[in-house]
């Protein structure tokens, strides 16, 4: 367990969240995360950086790793500008999180809350859903509704869409 973990689990701790925890080889891909030998892995979570093209909006998109988002479908759901992926420069900006480490968690670093996070609400179906803490050395389980939580209570918007 390093700092960054801590970091996350302090404030699991603060907010009476159980949850799980799993150390694994840095892992930048969800075809690399399948490889690992870990437990419950249809639960973990793919997790997208994007942002509409005048740079306004920017959002965490966490969905089913077997899913697939379509931009222009996902624009319309969101009701917002066209979108395309962020930059690794604006995800150490605002989330201060690196490449292959996009999580929902990153809204622990977004001091200017200004990343909203968009959740597949097929989500919902799993007891568990694995994310990372905010580096891919790690995957930490917890419920959805706890996720929500995290979020929420750090003032970040949150959604759920179908995707």
């Amino acid at each position: 367990m390093n700092a960054i973990h801590q970091q996350v689990f302090d404030i699991l701790n603060r907010m009476g969240i159980e949850y799980g925890f799993v150390e694994h080889p840095a892992v930048y891909t969800i075809e690399e995360m399948e490889q690992l030998p870990i437990d419950n892995r249809e639960a973990i979570a793919k997790n997208l950086f994007i942002r509409d093209d005048k740079k306004k909006r920017y959002f965490i998109i966490v969905l089913q790793k077997e899913k697939t988002v379509n931009l222009k479908s996902l624009r319309q759901g969101l009701n917002c500008r066209p979108l395309s992926f962020a930059s690794e420069e604006d995800l150490h900006r605002y989330l201060n999180l690196n490449k292959g480490a996009v999580t929902p968690l990153g809204i622990l670093n977004d001091e200017t809350r200004r990343v909203e996070v968009v959740i597949d609400q097929d989500i919902l179906q799993f007891n568990q859903v694995g994310v990372h803490p905010n580096d891919n050395t790690a995957t930490i389980w917890l419920r959805p509704q706890d996720l929500e939580a995290v979020i929420k209570s750090r003032g970040n918007k949150i959604c759920y869409i179908e995707i």
